[in-house]
């Protein structure tokens, strides 16, 4: 069950997310200059994707849809730092905290039934227990 988090829970939780987020300028860079290489998918743990890039890389193709994919970093990096702090709230035990900048509708979209950590809008797992949320 989610509890309150005491002062020393919430200063975990942001040495552990601040260790560990990306940034969404660094995602676009990678994308753009190093798309064709997949850096930007290995910069946000997609490794599979990373590798199929570094494959095709010779074509030119990956070159050409990292650039496009550069308008979408932004979004897909703060997907990202989202994911990760509900990962780090849910292994706590706790609620993650609700980011004006990063979350334009409140952050939990709910509470999972069976361990009570709060869910992402839209989640289809529970980043606590691992159980679907359907």
């Amino acid at each position: 069950m989610a509890t309150p988090s005491t002062p020393e829970q919430q200063a975990y939780f942001y040495q552990q997310y601040h260790m560990e987020k990306r940034d969404e300028v660094v995602g676009v860079l990678l994308a753009f200059f190093l798309g064709s290489f997949g850096a930007h998918h290995f910069y946000l743990h997609r490794y599979g994707l990373g590798i199929l890039y570094i494959c095709f890389s010779w074509t030119g193709i990956p070159g050409l849809i990292g650039v496009v994919e550069a308008l979408f970093m932004p979004q897909r990096v703060r997907a990202y730092n989202l994911g990760l702090a509900s990962a780090i709230a849910g292994s706590m035990g706790m609620l993650p905290p609700i980011w004006a900048p990063y979350a334009p509708q409140p952050f939990v979209g709910g509470i999972c039934a069976h361990c009570g950590v709060g869910l992402a809008p839209g989640a289809h797992f529970c980043s606590g227990c691992g159980s679907p949320t359907d």
